[in-house]
């Protein structure tokens, strides 16, 4: 590329120049947006698939910290991407819901096939989410525990909302592995009495309340547990949780499979080893 040699007609050059390389990502987003907009229903908590080497990253990352093999992670992704039980009760649960016209029916688990393979890796005693929504990350999670426990590994996934509504998805075979907390999820939290292996903050994403729920959940966590931030892309609590608890924390970024949402993350918040205090 040559530059004029006018210092404002070499200025609107290289304006223009880096306007074309901005088009050409705004072009492919503006695709992947019209085709979402004649395609989808959904209003809130988007769903996709993830590209298959961001796939390959979280497989990797989740093995490093469950001690497990890459390959059998992977295994647990083709698992749950290709279990025709749980993506034709998701079909029919949506269908059949008064929410089905702001719902896709055909399942995409994107981040949500991690929270799935680390439970089937480590096989939790009792799985916590905060925030449910429709369920979509319930029932992943109880299709999981319904695994494990065919394995003879049983489990129980608890889930808390505000909204009385939520949930649907967790129905069928898969509400006999979890149950939903009505109420404000830092009360349910407060009043919860088991040890728990697993946590995922997914409620109120505002940074307070999230900072909230890791207060009120640390000395409710087993000594191995693991803490899922599904806000971590958007705040620094987690991170801040984990340094202050002595914890290891990563954090890891979707990337989304033709769709323009960004993707959200994951941050993981545990112990590479229990500490002898605990």
């Amino acid at each position: 590329m040559k530059i004029a040699q006018t210092p404002v007609l070499g200025a609107l050059v290289l304006i223009a120049y880096r306007a074309r390389i901005v088009l050409k990502y705004l072009a492919a987003m503006a695709g992947q947006s019209f085709t979402w907009l004649l395609r989808s229903r959904e209003t809130t908590n988007l769903t996709y698939a993830l590209k298959a080497d961001n796939q390959k990253y979280l497989a990797s990352l989740i093995a490093d910290i469950t001690g497990q093999s890459t390959d059998q992670i992977t295994e647990y992704f083709n698992e749950v991407e290709q279990d025709p039980a749980l993506k034709q009760h998701i079909q029919r649960a949506t269908r059949q819901s008064d929410l089905a016209l702001i719902a896709d029916a055909t399942p995409l688990f994107g981040r949500r096939i991690g929270w799935y393979a680390l439970v089937r890796a480590i096989k939790p005693k009792i799985v916590v989410e905060t925030g449910v929504d429709k369920g979509l990350g319930a029932c992943v999670l109880a299709a999981a525990l319904k695994r494990n426990s065919a394995a003879g590994h049983p489990g129980h996934y608890y889930g808390t909302d505000i909204n009385p509504q939520a949930g649907y998805l967790l129905s069928g075979e898969y509400a006999a592995f979890g149950s939903l907390l009505i109420g404000d999820s830092i009360d349910s939290l407060k009043r919860f009495d088991n040890k728990i292996d697993i946590f995922i903050n997914d409620s109120d994403h505002s940074a307070d309340y999230e900072d909230r729920e890791y207060r009120v959940i640390a000395s409710k966590l087993s000594a191995g547990a693991i803490i899922l931030g599904d806000n971590a892309h958007c705040t620094d609590k987690l991170f801040n949780f984990s340094m202050h608890s002595q914890r290891h924390f990563i954090f890891f970024q979707e990337q989304p499979a033709n769709h323009w949402y960004p993707g959200a993350g994951i941050g993981f918040s545990f112990f590479r080893e229990i500490p002898q205090s605990l």
